[in-house]
């Protein structure tokens, strides 16, 4: 079985604006099955680099996300490294709650969930 690949809105809205695409996503979830992970960060949750537009990944992009690994991916939160430096105490404990709420969910609930638009599922067929 794939892994299935989902953001949630507030991820994707960031995305978006960071010009951050699904394939560029895609990517990092090929290299964080293949175990390449910047931060493990207790529980579900992992912490990401990834290279903004064509600079690379140092000075670019951080994701949190929730990982089960060859299950379930839920990026959940995203920054800018030259925006700020980490996030906080009280944001990792939220994202530790939401990542494992995303985790708990059965397959058919996740499929709720997109289907009602809560999440969003990213397209990534293997050949990324």
């Amino acid at each position: 079985m794939a892994i299935r690949v989902l953001k949630n809105k507030q991820f994707a809205r960031w995305a978006r604006s960071e010009r951050l695409t699904d394939k560029k996503l895609c990517a990092a979830v090929h290299e964080i099955e293949s175990g390449l992970v910047d931060a493990r960060l207790g529980g579900f949750l992992i912490k990401k680099r990834v290279g903004k537009d064509q600079t690379g990944k140092s000075g670019g992009l951080r994701t949190i996300i929730a990982h089960r690994q060859g299950d379930r991916l839920v990026f959940l939160f995203g920054f800018a490294k030259s925006d700020r430096e980490n996030i906080g105490a009280e944001e990792k404990s939220a994202l530790h709650k939401l990542g494992d709420t995303y985790m708990a969910k059965t397959n058919s609930q996740i499929t709720k969930l997109v289907k009602d638009g809560v999440l969003l599922e990213v397209p990534c067929d293997g050949k990324d």
